[in-house]
């Protein structure tokens, strides 16, 4: 078995075994606690650019399922067509899986993804260190002599990465809806899909309205990245909120809401990712359990006095969710679509159907 180290921006270094793809890689660490989903985890494009560490100290042992598509033409099992993080970090890989929609390993599909992976860390030590000090660059490597420079995802524009290329269209009902493709994960186009609505999926940077494009309603998807980064993206849904139109937000979209409305945004220290942030609604003081995985927040307070909280988070007090007062806007933080995680928020889809 080949030794792997995981060397961080401060100097420490996590030594472990390596079972994915023999290659060196540098990214942000960051670190999930959630129990379960890793194939819909390592898949969902807001990890682009991260290395991930994995709480759960028992990874892989149910395996990976087949790349079958749904009866939308998506892939059934994961958020995306391929793997999206750039390294994996877990504390015992178990070799051995068992399930009976299992088709390989969990090593095999990084292999063949070409995304390296250690095990054998003290994945608490790790994530102790990352709440204590913030999410920072590391870099996975075989050799502690290596010249492998830091790199900083968040310095990129990673939604232009992750986005379609032109324009997609998953014809379903008579209502449409923009999905603005920041990096949507495909369990977002399928709780659209299932609510009979028609969605066009376009690039981040695509103007629907110079266009033409005819729609009742706009997404702004999920994604990676620093929100300030995707100036284009802001400038569009301003155009969608001068129009009126009917907008909901997921994820890095409630960031964008906030920023085209005139909010501020910032870098948490060590961001959310798990499936069990408890976050209540300001309207009606119930609290949700939900998935989350973000590292960028909207500033509390920083929204103009048109605008209403709509969630926020029970533990650090963070903003979950934005909403106008009278305009059909709203967003939210957290992932109502789970996959993995809790479907408790899934009514907000049906709440934006509404609207339309």
């Amino acid at each position: 078995m080949k030794k792997g180290f995981l060397l961080l921006e401060d100097g420490s270094s996590f030594e472990g075994i390596s079972f994915g793809a023999d290659q060196e890689i540098s990214g942000e660490v960051v670190f999930n606690t959630g129990m379960v989903g890793y194939p819909e985890a390592l898949t969902d494009p807001s990890y682009t650019g991260q290395i991930l560490g994995i709480t759960y100290p028992l990874i892989g042992n149910y395996g990976v399922p087949s790349f079958k598509k749904d009866e939308f033409g998506l892939a059934a099992n994961f958020e995306s067509n391929s793997m999206k993080i750039s390294g994996l970090i877990v504390s015992e890989y178990s070799e051995n899986y068992n399930h009976w929609n299992a088709k390989k390993s969990l090593g095999q599909w990084l292999k063949d993804s070409k995304v390296p992976a250690l095990t054998g860390i003290d994945t608490r030590a790790l994530t102790q260190k990352l709440r204590k000090k913030g999410s920072m660059l590391g870099r996975i490597v075989f050799d502690k002599k290596s010249k492998l420079k830091l790199y900083d995802p968040n310095k990129e524009n990673l939604p232009a990465q992750v986005s379609v290329k032109k324009p997609v269209i998953y014809k379903k009902g008579r209502k449409k809806v923009v999905l603005i493709d920041c990096g949507a994960k495909n369990n977002i186009v399928r709780s659209l899909l299932k609510r009979n609505v028609t969605v066009i999926k376009v690039p981040w940077n695509y103007d629907f309205i110079e266009k033409g494009v005819k729609c009742h309603g706009v997404f702004i998807s999920n994604g990676p990245g620093d929100p300030l980064m995707v100036t284009e993206t802001v400038e569009i849904v301003k155009k969608a909120m001068k129009k009126g139109l009917p907008i909901f937000g997921i994820c890095l979209g409630n960031q964008i809401l906030a920023l085209a409305a005139g909010g501020k945004t910032y870098k948490l220290k060590f961001g959310h990712r798990s499936q069990n942030q408890p976050c209540i609604n300001m309207l009606n003081k119930r609290c949700y359990i939900t998935s989350q995985n973000h590292g960028y927040a909207v500033k509390n307070n920083s929204m103009p006095s048109s605008w209403l909280p709509l969630f926020m988070n029970a533990n650090d007090k963070t903003v979950e969710g934005i909403k106008h007062k009278n305009k059909p806007f709203m967003a939210v933080q957290f992932h109502p679509e789970a996959t993995p995680g809790p479907t408790d928020t899934n009514y907000l889809f049906d709440e934006f159907v509404d609207m339309l």
